[in-house]
């Protein structure tokens, strides 16, 4: 079954969000072999700033405040595209929350209108475990997008 098969049968209709956005990274942590962190950071206003912060996620403990341009997520965020990393210590800018992650894919969670709210963020301790737009990386997308469904505007 494809991971956004998966990810459709835990989002349940409801007003916390939180909650959807746990089991998918529950989820996720569970049917992908080989990865070391699954989670989400979402966009904030801090003052004048935008910025990510950690959302739910299964791993090790991470980086709570991400700015935008910064790091894999934050780039990812501030250009509104999917980066796959195969080897992050060739990443300029790579902010080592943990310091076994070598691969890293990153796609951005987008509202109805294509403003980025957020990023799921997968990490692996394998080098190369991400390393190219295959069928997982487009199923990974689709399931960015069921994701995306369920974030409020609210929020950002």
């Amino acid at each position: 079954m494809a991971l956004s098969n998966y990810v459709e049968a835990v989002i349940e209709e409801n007003d916390w969000y939180i909650t959807n956005l746990s089991n998918v990274a529950a989820c996720l942590w569970q049917q992908l072999p080989d990865v070391s962190w699954v989670g989400f950071y979402l966009m904030t206003d801090k003052g004048n700033d935008k910025e990510l912060i950690l959302g739910p996620f299964q791993g090790k403990v991470a980086c709570t405040h991400i700015a935008l341009g910064r790091g894999v997520c934050g780039v990812s965020a501030s250009e509104n595209k999917t980066l796959i990393v195969p080897d992050v210590s060739q990443f300029s800018g790579y902010i080592a929350c943990d310091s076994e992650a070598r691969s890293e894919i990153v796609i951005p969670l987008r509202n109805k209108d294509g403003v980025v709210i957020g990023v799921l963020d997968i990490d692996s301790n394998t080098e190369g475990r991400f390393s190219e737009a295959n069928e997982e990386s487009a199923d990974l997308e689709k399931c960015a997008e069921l994701i995306s469904n369920i974030i409020p505007k609210t929020i950002n």
